[in-house]
């Protein structure tokens, strides 16, 4: 495939925000691409080259991409710094400038999708003396041969800038459309932006998305889900199974309004676990190799050696994947702390034993989804943890099984749930004995129960430039929360930023992580793409015209960065805010 193929898509993205549009956009692609080109247009539809797992990047300054231009067109770097200057993306002077360029290659060519795949995947494994004239020169190479979109979409892509708003639902629908559009009758009309489909057909359309789906959450890998498809058809996704090494999307959880509610949820008796402060791992085990990942499908392995320690030494199993939340505590007290206390062990890469040492964890396990070579997912989940209890071996303060009871009492399941929070722990999970594991989804086997005022994970959408002290940093951040697919504003947030700058957040933290995700700019007011998560507590919900989900919440507060665990897709929904603010009016009545 030619790479300008691609790049006609991305212009095709980039020149919509409608979402069936865009996915209409990627499945006539998909439906053209040979099975050895799938994982490619996958990844590089969303403007990835890695798998989420793969502790890779591109790692490429703007001051080096500004070379490599400068290199393929002949025009000096500081006509191409003012040309930035002037329009505020590198990838739109790349475009500009690649069509006026000097320098011409001496042998022309097209390139494919398979080269600059290869070439841009190449840079992040360069390194060492050397390294930077290497990439400089594999950039340059690109450029020459690159016409103006093409250099515009390479340039972007190199900077983390490519602004298609493709997210894994649009992949999968995608991917459906590619394949089953004849079978199931869709007809996109490009006029009215819908599509025709019969009540049979969308029925048929659910369950072909829940299994593809389920694939996705299996393997996170869209490419194989698709050339399984291509190649074996809809039968062809039972042989999609767990891999130990490759990561699982982990089992999601609804909230419950309390204790007689989760009987209700669950079943009785259930099975109730104390719900920890700290954050989520995904431990693979394969012999004396251990992988660890967050809920984000980072690779953190190498930031605790100990959990790997605790792991080789008490779990009695070849191969395994456990699912467990990593608690920290005080070395000198030995009291349990909040997880931001330890959240900066997630980012750090170096002075990894002195942080082992300053700010220790203990693994807490909940959930096995495989064992010995045979998955577990679809095992009850009173199976799952009895198999916990047989392999795992405790010892404080290193490894640890949730604390647990089972009961049909709901006093009993009360003074449990007092008893975590008095512990300093969020509240407790309640869980179906009979439950499977359902990788990536809430779908009613577990729940869990919080007070009921409970923070709100919420993303940035737009922020504002701050005056006086804050000058030059974003301090002003409107949220939103989620609605069937669409982002519904709900206020905006300032406070809470300089109790928490001891713990290392910041306004130039975060002005720092926003400042790539800006979409559009207007004086001191930024639009930016929702990928900055954060929690916030807050006094009450009122009803309010203002704000786009119809709510607002009263003396909002920063509490902290949630962008390590929570993607936009985990954020909390407009049920979630209107099910508070239901309680809020009924305890207050």
């Amino acid at each position: 495939m030619q790479y300008n193929e691609l790049v006609d898509l991305y212009e095709k993205l980039d020149n919509t925000s409608k979402r069936l549009e865009k996915i209409y956009y990627i499945s006539q692609l998909i439906k053209k691409t040979e099975s050895k080109e799938l994982d490619k247009i996958m990844l590089m539809s969303q403007g990835k080259l890695f798998p989420a797992w793969e502790d890779k990047k591109i790692g490429i300054a703007s001051k080096l991409v500004i070379k490599a231009i400068s290199k393929s067109t002949g025009i000096s770097a500081e006509q191409i710094e003012e040309e930035w200057k002037k329009q505020g993306d590198l990838g739109n002077v790349a475009e500009t400038l690649i069509k006026r360029k000097k320098q011409s290659s001496l042998f022309p060519r097209k390139l494919t999708l398979d080269e600059v795949f290869t070439n841009l995947r190449k840079l992040a494994e360069l390194e060492g003396k050397g390294s930077v004239e290497d990439k400089l020169n594999i950039i340059s190479e690109m450029l020459i041969h690159a016409n103006p979109k093409e250099a515009k979409y390479i340039v972007r892509t190199l900077v983390d800038n490519l602004r298609v708003g493709i997210g894994s639902g649009s992949i999968r629908d995608a991917i459906i459309w590619a394949y089953f559009s004849d079978k199931l009758e869709i007809n996109y009309d490009s006029k009215s932006n819908d599509i025709n489909i019969s009540e049979d057909k969308r029925k048929e359309y659910n369950e072909i998305s829940e299994r593809v789906q389920h694939a996705y959450d299996l393997t996170n890998d869209f490419g194989k889900v698709a050339k399984t498809l291509k190649e074996k058809g809809i039968e062809g996704l039972k042989e999609v199974v767990l891999i130990v090494g490759t990561p699982v999307n982990v089992m999601l959880f609804q909230k419950a309004k309390g204790i007689e509610d989760a009987f209700e949820i669950v079943g009785s008796p259930a099975a109730f676990e104390f719900k920890y402060d700290g954050f989520r791992m995904q431990i693979h085990k394969s012999e004396n190799k251990i992988k660890i990942f967050t809920r984000r499908l980072e690779d953190v392995t190498q930031q605790f050696p100990e959990i790997i320690t605790f792991l080789i030494e008490n779990i009695d199993a070849k191969t395994c994947i456990i699912d467990g939340e990593a608690v920290g505590y005080d070395p000198k007290t030995g009291k349990y702390v909040p997880f931001q206390s330890i959240s900066q062990r997630i980012k750090r890469k170096y002075d990894i034993e002195t942080l082992s040492k300053d700010f220790p964890v203990e693994i807490n396990i909940f959930d096995i989804l495989y064992f010995n070579g045979k998955s577990l997912i679809n095992e009850p989940f009173k199976i799952r943890r009895e198999i916990l209890e047989k392999i795992i071996k405790q010892k404080p303060k290193k490894i640890a099984i949730a604390r647990q009871i089972i009961t049909s009492n709901a006093k009993e399941a009360q003074k449990f749930y007092e008893e975590s929070l008095a512990h300093g722990e969020e509240g407790v999970m309640a869980k179906s004995l009979e439950g499977i594991y359902k990788p990536g989804a809430r779908v009613g086997y577990g729940v869990k129960i919080k007070p009921v005022m409970e923070p709100l994970d919420l993303v940035i959408v737009a922020a504002e430039y701050g005056e006086g002290k804050r000058f030059g940093w974003l301090t002003s951040y409107s949220l939103a929360c989620s609605d069937k697919g669409q982002l519904k504003e709900i206020g905006k947030v300032s406070t809470g930023l300089k109790e928490l700058e001891e713990q290392g957040v910041s306004f130039k933290e975060l002005t720092t992580l926003l400042k790539p995700l800006i979409k559009k700019s207007s004086g001191k007011y930024v639009e930016v793409k929702p990928e900055v998560v954060i929690e916030v507590g807050y006094e009450e919900i009122q009803k309010s015209p203002s704000y786009s989900s119809g709510y607002a919440l009263r003396f909002p507060r920063f509490l902290r960065l949630r962008t390590d665990e929570k993607t936009v897709k985990e954020i909390n929904t407009l049920n979630d805010v209107e099910d508070l603010y239901n309680e809020q009016r009924s305890r207050n009545k």
